[in-house]
């Protein structure tokens, strides 16, 4: 069987993970402890009865350890679900802690009280429309940036030199038909100077037209 009093004095006096030494007092971590204060009635390692309030998942739970299980540490601490209607919650805790002291009942309905309003602010914080904030990269903007200049000075290099062959290929600098051309790029360009060969019949026609009138 534990013993309330030699364990606190243990984890007072000696070591206590739990425990933050703080200018205003010691606090204590342990996710049991229903004030967070490190004292000997509120340590959830000292006391084998003891009660609190938890939150996980969205749902309010009571828990509760007794001595009778402490022989079981898997099945210390006993949960009850709390509804999730305030009124109905203070009604569960007054019938499950009804023989529980006093300053223990009123500390887990406080408890209660704030897990439910932060729950609640939750949720209208979800309901908001929240302007998201999205880094600016400026090393990838850069990198993306001397890419693209890059690339557009590649595309109008090949454009010029495309350009530059097929005028001479039109002046017929590498003779009537070259080698190594392809034939479709042939045929584009004596289609081309078929084009412009109608063109310039029919400027011709319209202004001898134009003289008859």
């Amino acid at each position: 069987m534990n013993n309330d009093g030699i364990v606190w004095e243990v984890l007072n006096n000696q070591f206590c993970s739990f425990k933050v030494k703080t200018d205003l007092g010691n606090l204590c971590r342990h996710p049991y402890n229903v004030t967070g204060r490190c004292n000997r009635r509120d340590c959830p390692l000292a006391n084998s009865k003891y009660a609190t309030v938890r939150e996980h998942g969205g749902r309010i739970y009571l828990c509760m350890k007794t001595a009778e299980r402490a022989h079981i540490p898997a099945k210390q601490w006993e949960k009850i679900a709390l509804p999730k209607n305030f009124a109905q919650a203070i009604e569960v805790i007054d019938k499950e802690l009804i023989y529980w002291p006093g300053w223990m009942i009123n500390i887990c309905k406080q408890r209660l009280t704030r897990i439910t309003q932060y729950l609640i602010r939750m949720r209208r914080l979800k309901l908001k429309n929240k302007t998201t904030l999205v880094p600016i990269k400026k090393k990838l903007e850069r990198r993306e940036k001397s890419r693209e200049i890059r690339a557009e000075a590649a595309a109008r290099l090949d454009q010029s030199i495309e350009k530059e062959l097929l005028e001479r290929l039109k002046s017929k600098a590498y003779g009537d038909q070259p080698l190594n051309v392809n034939e479709s790029v042939w045929k584009e360009i004596l289609e081309g100077d078929a084009v412009e060969a109608e063109s310039d019949v029919t400027t011709e026609d319209e202004l001898e037209d134009e003289e008859e009138y």
